[in-house]
């Protein structure tokens, strides 16, 4: 069942629609929900945003997972190699860390406000972390 998450980030507001081929994933982000944190701008991958989760594991294997996310889709990257994380490709984006090239789920994929997502990933990247909101639309 695909479900919509809003997403409210940078001063912009995006509907996202999780992925049917990560329902692992779907269902461990979604006991987080609403989650609030901050965005910054990825340092390896290219244009992306992500939010890091350290040490958290939330005991997930790939599933539905790549390296090169289209723009506005989001990886959960399970830790491992690096932190956990999510992040968000809003135009060119290879998934990497400072120990190499990384995979993620893709579980969430940007529908509604695509057209802002380049304009969040700049304001991220020249004025910094952002606030971020993810929570379930009913």
């Amino acid at each position: 069942m695909i479900e919509k998450i809003r997403i409210t980030a940078a001063g912009f507001t995006f509907v996202a629609h999780t992925h049917p081929d990560a329902p692992q994933t779907v269902a461990a982000f979604k006991k987080l929900l609403p989650y609030k944190q901050q965005l910054i701008h990825v340092r390896w991958s290219g244009e992306g945003v992500w939010v890091p989760l350290g040490d958290w594991s939330p005991g997930l294997a790939y599933e539905n997972h790549t390296s090169h996310p289209s723009v506005g889709d989001i990886l959960f990257y399970p830790g491992g190699y690096s932190e956990t994380e999510i992040i968000l490709a809003y135009g060119g984006c290879s998934f990497s860390s400072k120990m190499g090239q990384l995979a993620g789920n893709h579980f969430l994929t940007v529908v509604e406000g695509r057209e802002h997502l380049a304009a969040m990933g700049k304001k991220i990247l020249w004025q910094g972390a952002q606030d971020v909101l993810f929570e379930v639309i009913d």
